[in-house]
């Protein structure tokens, strides 16, 4: 995939940077560029001088007054209307739900921890899953999006109805897909108080347990989390900027 334009990665957050996604660039040789919005980096001025968008998580709300919220959300909509993919991890996932006519809002039961996600029951799910009937994600969110006109859900659980939803060649997702060793122990530390705050949620777990298997869980959500990523690469844009 040398031949691919960059990909632009955009950060919400300095402790939610691209993760095993950015390793799966360097595996493919995809060049990226991070745009830290948390750090006050702008919106690029050429979008086609990209082959597709990455948004990454972050702590706040689509719903909150922030400065760069209402032209993040209009440079995804101008990404679509152009076939440039986009790709959403949890509060990317709500982003872009939002930018396509979704409704973001607080979620049923706050997640936290390592939980199964099942693939749902349909021909788009299979395309971009495989055969397999579920698999273990990693969550952090209090809100959840609705699916935009025009998506087909692809993930599903027991407390979020919409974990993953695919319009066109746009993939969101409300699970975290992207998490690294590092990145769950980090979480864990400056998400503590949070996690004890939540502990009575059911879909809450205590940090021993979230440390629980870490090396093997994120080998294998790495796994499921390339599978991923492959699919949506099939439609990034090629050729000169």
């Amino acid at each position: 995939m040398s031949s691919v334009k960059p990909i632009a990665i955009f950060r919400h957050w300095n402790s939610e940077g691209p993760g095993s996604f950015g390793t799966w660039l360097e595996h493919h040789s995809i060049p990226a560029q991070l745009i830290a919005l948390d750090a006050g980096d702008a919106l690029p001025r050429k979008l086609r001088a990209f082959s597709g968008l990455v948004f990454m998580g972050g702590p706040m709300s689509v719903n909150d007054d922030l400065p760069w919220i209402a032209p993040v959300l209009e440079f995804i909509r101008s990404a679509v209307r152009s076939d440039i993919p986009v790709l959403g991890h949890c509060l990317g996932g709500q982003l872009l739900s939002k930018a396509l006519g979704g409704v973001v809002g607080p979620a049923p039961v706050k997640e936290i921890g390592w939980g199964e996600v099942r693939v749902s029951d349909n021909t788009l799910a299979r395309d971009w899953l495989g055969e397999d009937a579920g698999f273990e994600v990693f969550q952090w969110h209090g809100e959840t999006f609705s699916l935009p006109p025009g998506a087909t859900r692809i993930l599903e659980n027991t407390h979020c109805a919409n974990q993953g939803f695919v319009i066109g060649r746009h993939l969101g997702l409300q699970c975290h897909i992207e998490m690294t060793e590092d990145l769950v122990r980090r979480w864990c530390v400056g998400g503590r108080a949070e996690i004890e705050a939540a502990l009575g949620s059911p879909g809450v777990q205590s940090v021993p347990e979230i440390e629980r298997d870490l090396a093997p869980r994120v080998a294998v959500l790495m796994r499921r989390a390339a599978r991923l990523y492959d699919r949506w690469a099939s439609g990034l844009n090629r050729g000169s900027s």
